[in-house]
């Protein structure tokens, strides 16, 4: 049995309803908030596996609630909003947020980025020895298997497939990626984050031109998962 607890913040009561009885039917254990206030206490209170958030709140912006929460909470948060523009996702993925889902959403999707960010709740725990379907990468020796067998990555494609290991199932942004791996002076250079990304498929995927692990989210980054 699951019953790990999500915190759903939105304030239309159809929209809670439906998740409440979607999470409950998966097994999980569901917290329900109307406003980012009550969310931040109920977070603050009971911190949970995982929160979803809505960005229309009535008392504040979810993009305010989501910095105010990534002071403290470490854990997993999904964006579930109507608001589907480039700005905005990109914008809340930057400030800290697990994933974007927009509504309507599918309820099998939903689920399965739910148990994404869960799971990487636990990589974050444990980060020296990640495993990922037939990846396997060692963060302390630094080596990287695919079906056991060594891959022969450079110092950059490795801190790229490190990086992305240890926030699977989230959506990275471009912006995000450069500064991690290159600084801040890069920040701009996507050309060059799409480079080093081409390598790393022909190196990890089984077919670089239909990728499963590097996934690209159009306009925004890349999602790592299996």
């Amino acid at each position: 049995m699951n019953k790990h607890e999500i915190l759903v913040v939105d304030d239309e009561a159809q929209i809670r309803k439906l998740l409440q009885i979607t999470l409950e039917s998966n097994d999980y254990k569901v917290r329900l908030a109307t406003t980012g206030k009550e969310a931040q206490i109920s977070a603050a209170n009971h911190p949970p596996e995982l929160i979803i958030l809505d960005l229309g709140l009535p008392d504040k912006s979810g993009h305010i609630v989501l910095k105010e929460l990534r002071e403290w909470y470490n854990k997993s948060i999904i964006i579930l909003s109507v608001i589907d523009n480039e700005e905005d996702i990109v914008s809340a993925l930057d400030n800290g947020a697990t994933d974007y889902l927009t509504k309507p959403f599918r309820t099998a999707e939903l689920m399965a980025r739910i148990r994404s960010a869960i799971r990487r709740n636990s990589i974050e725990n444990d980060e020296s020895n990640i495993k990922i379907g037939e990846l396997e990468i060692d963060i302390i020796s630094r080596t990287a298997k695919k079906n056991n067998e060594v891959l022969k990555l450079t110092s950059t494609e490795f801190n790229l497939l490190s990086l992305f290991a240890r926030n699977e199932g989230r959506v990275l942004t471009h912006q995000f990626i450069l500064k991690e791996i290159w600084g801040v002076g890069f920040q701009t250079e996507t050309q060059y984050l799409r480079v080093f990304v081409g390598t790393l498929r022909k190196k990890i995927e089984d077919n670089p031109n239909q990728p499963k692990y590097i996934v690209t989210e159009s306009g925004v980054g890349y999602r790592f998962g299996k």
